[in-house]
């Protein structure tokens, strides 16, 4: 496609008479996009028409194609990019982009390039159709590459065995009538511009069906146009090489095609592969999403150095994980994650599906490649290899796939460890891979191995955070007494996905309820671990049935012991389902919507603002504020109404409007809540949200009693709750209920000093029984011996309760314990 080796040498024989002048010429290859623009500009185009690449890709290709004598210059009234054609030979090529090209063209033309005489051009154009944004190929050569230096353009020459050239035009073949047609079809690739495999196969699948483009020597000869790459093919290397070194022995002159030539075609085909390294490492690392990084090395290599690409990687590669140091060995575990080929489509996937894992025996080049970490070259797979191989896959025979192509096994290493390897193959025609293309795909796996060693180890870098982060986030019960709980957590999307964002609910005596979000300054581990110290403080303080405010004076207090540098917001809340009343406090959060049921109305709640946790030497405050049974209360952190070059305020307006929109349940009110304003775009915060809809607890299902500090009193209680169970249709569990009734009471009535011991059963989900009294020294599990008084009440409440503790109050304690109920 670049320059030529042959030109107008005869070398094989066409269908009809006389000879045809074969060989190799450079070929310029053009694109255009359905907008009339160029969109690939091939090196043989910059020699050709003089052009530069960087110059000549974005612009009209009727400013470009050529510069003279090709396109209408006077007549305004031609075809839009006409060119002007010679010989008579087809149309004049008229663009694609107005429609008018629905089939092949081809024609000559004469152009002036800059320091030089008049250029003959041949050219051939094809229309092209499908999904791509590609419209026109054009392919054009020089004319004069294929004349002999002593005849004019169309003066007649002695070749091919004394047939005289009358003239040279471009033609299409549209039969496969000449010999290496089927060689031509496999070549067609690569004057392509680099392109996926699949848009690849669909422009020369229309190339083939148009026609294969050719030169007509005479009516009877046609003569297929063969793309030079620009490097010439080995054997001629070689030969001339031979004859150098003969003219050398014998003492005659060097000949006129060695020495210099030479030392540039073997610097072309130098420069050729770096430029193909190059091109390689452009495509490849364009994210560090290890899937995708794994089909961009894959589809690099074919079809332009491999027609099939395999890549296994390691089983913890692909997991995510690490893995023992050492070399591989024949239990070590490979999976193919990737099969690229230029073969027609699913030949290959039924055979070597991707996703399968399999380990591979030591007598396999492959083990070698693994073992050793160099690559390993088979310049043909033999029958015998070709069985060797096919007897690892079970009831699959492959051998019909792999047999007579050559082969090259190159290892994916980093930091000299070998994440894995990949099977490059070529067809039986293609050239076999050679000692040059060894060290090309062992550069090529080492560029790779790195791209894929990053994406590795941010996928494990990225699973340790997501299981940090999904440790340290509790997971909250959709419903907890009087209330429905939901709950989000989206990860930043630009900052890691490791922050100080939380939630939580607590449960607290009397069927309350704290809910709390909270939400560490700064991101990553540090704010992470930040998180989860002061998520466990404000659990084991919620436990101790604090007050919000004196929760957060406490809160405040631990981070300034944890360090100066650390901050936080947080906003807790405490919910009593009975009472239908919630008790806030704020320490620098943004405040929480309540939404109410009866008109549907939303509001952000007036809170006083409080000082962010770790500021030290500032009071909180605590809010009451009424709610009705079906109220929802909606807390957030700021990540998710805060957008950078925005007011908040239009986030904190946005929040309370799509709270207020009905939704079927819980988990469909918070989807609503994050589209409406997660789609703003800009977001690089993480963001909780925990939503509470305030069922509360009906009047009818709460029963309460005052007992006196008579002995007598335990038996008034029990029979109390016995007949309240029965009310309540509860009788299955009244005798145990009854039974551990007594112990709480009589202790009540053992330690208690003046005031009125209360009893309150509370049916929910559970059976509810707190005592209540106004003692401060909690009961504990003691360990009672078989003639000890005392210690056995608190041991038969830990066996037959659901759940039980105990909890101080501002005069006394509670003692409580729950019974689970049968289904309602």
């Amino acid at each position: 496609m670049d320059r030529g080796t042959e030109r107008g040498a005869p070398s094989q024989r066409a269908a009809g008479d006389g000879a045809a002048a074969a060989g190799r010429i450079p070929l310029a290859v053009v694109v255009v996009d359905r907008d009339g623009l160029v969109s690939h500009w091939s090196r043989g185009a910059r020699r050709l028409f003089g052009t530069a690449r960087e110059e000549a890709v974005g612009r009209p290709v009727v400013d470009l194609l050529p510069v003279s004598g090709a396109l209408p210059e006077d007549d305004e009234s031609a075809p839009y990019g006409a060119y002007a054609a010679y010989d008579g030979l087809g149309p004049d090529l008229e663009s694609s982009l107005d429609g008018r090209l629905f089939y092949p063209a081809a024609g000559r033309a004469r152009l002036t390039a800059a320091d030089s005489d008049r250029i003959d051009v041949l050219w051939w154009a094809y229309p092209l159709v499908g999904p791509g944004v590609e419209r026109l190929l054009v392919l054009a050569a020089d004319a004069g590459a294929l004349r002999p230096e002593d005849t004019g353009a169309d003066a007649g020459a002695s070749a091919g065995g004394g047939a005289a050239v009358e003239r040279i035009a471009p033609g299409f073949a549209l039969h496969t009538d000449f010999p290496g047609a089927e060689d031509l079809a496999r070549r067609l690739p690569e004057i392509l511009p680099s392109m996926s495999v699949g848009e690849g196969a669909r422009i020369v699948a229309q190339v083939l069906e148009l026609g294969y483009p050719v030169l007509e020597f005479s009516q009877n000869d046609r003569v297929p146009v063969t793309p030079d790459w620009g490097v010439p093919r080995r054997a001629e290397r070689k030969a001339r090489q031979e004859r150098a070194a003969a003219a050398a022995l014998s003492g005659e002159p060097l000949p006129q095609d060695a020495g210099d030539e030479g030392e540039d075609l073997e610097y072309a085909a130098v420069r050729e592969r770096l430029e193909f390294l190059n091109e390689v490492s452009g495509r490849i690392g364009t994210s560090l999403d290890l899937s995708r990084t794994i089909v961009e090395v894959s589809r690099a290599v074919v079809p332009r150095f491999t027609d099939v690409a395999g890549t296994y990687l390691r089983e913890q590669v692909v997991a995510g994980e690490g893995f023992p140091d050492g070399v591989p060995d024949t239990t070590t575990m490979w999976h193919r994650v990737a099969v690229e080929h230029t073969d027609e489509p699913g030949r290959w996937d039924d055979v070597v599906p991707v996703g399968e894992a399999m380990p591979f025996p030591a007598h396999t080049p492959f083990f070698q490649c693994m073992t050793t970490g160099d690559p390993v070259l088979v310049p043909r797979i033999s029958e015998q290899m070709g069985h060797m191989i096919a007897a690892q896959f079970e009831k699959r025979d492959i051998r019909p796939l792999i047999t007579g192509r050559s082969m090259l096994v190159v290892p994916l290493k980093a930091r000299n460890v070998v994440l894995g390897f990949m099977i490059l193959l070529r067809h039986p025609e293609r050239v076999e891979f050679n000692d040059m293309d060894r060290v090309t795909g062992a550069e090529l796996a080492a560029r790779a191995g790195l791209v894929l060693d990053n994406a590795r180890m941010y996928t494990y870098q990225e699973s340790v955070a997501e299981t940090l982060q999904d440790s340290m986030l509790p997971h909250i019960a959709p419903r907890m007494s009087g209330c429905d709980i939901a709950t989000r957590y989206l990860p930043g999307t630009l900052l890691g996905r490791v922050g100080g964002d939380w939630f939580d609910s607590v449960k607290l005596p009397g069927s309350r309820t704290a809910l709390v979000v909270g939400d560490v300054m700064g991101h990553g581990l540090n704010s992470a671990a930040m998180m989860g110290q002061l998520r466990t403080a404000v659990q084991t303080m919620a436990a101790l049935d604090l007050p919000p405010a004196q929760l957060l004076r406490n809160l405040d207090d631990l981070a300034q012991r944890l360090g100066e540098h650390y901050l936080a917001t947080c906003l807790y809340a405490i919910y009593d389902p009975i009472a239908c009343e919630l008790e806030i406090a704020n320490a620098g959060h943004i405040p929480p919507v309540l939404v109410r049921a009866e008109d549907g109305r939303s509001d952000l709640l007036d809170l006083p603002t409080g000082a962010p946790i770790g500021v030290g030497g500032v009071p909180f405050e605590s809010v009451r504020v009424r709610v009705a049974p079906g109220d929802r209360l909606v807390m957030c952190t700021d990540g998710l109404v805060e957008v950078r070059g925005e007011d908040i305020g239009v986030g904190l307006a946005t929040l309370c409007e799509s709270a207020a929109h009905p939704a079927a349940s819980m988990d469909d009110a918070c989807d609503t809540i994050i589209r409406a304003l997660n789609t703003r775009g800009g977001r690089k915060d993480d963001v909780a949200l925990l939503m509470a809809r305030l069922n509360g607890i009906e009047p009818e299902d709460v029963a309460e009693w005052r007992i006196g500090h008579d002995p007598r009193e335990a038996g008034r209680a029990r029979a109390a709750v016995r007949e309240q169970l029965h009310t309540w249709g509860l009788g299955s569990v009244a005798d145990t209920a009854e039974l551990l009734v007594s112990e709480l009471v009589t202790n009540a009535v053992r330690h208690s000093h003046s005031r009125p011991i209360a009893l309150r059963l509370v049916r929910g989900e559970t059976l509810l029984c707190e005592v209540d009294d106004d003692d401060h020294t909690l009961p504990t599990l003691l360990s009672a011996g078989r003639l000890d008084e005392f210690g056995r009440g608190m041991r038969v409440v830990s066996t037959l309760a659901r759940e039980w503790g105990t909890s101080r109050t501002g005069s006394g304690k509670t003692v409580w314990f729950e019974l689970t109920l049968p289904h309602r």
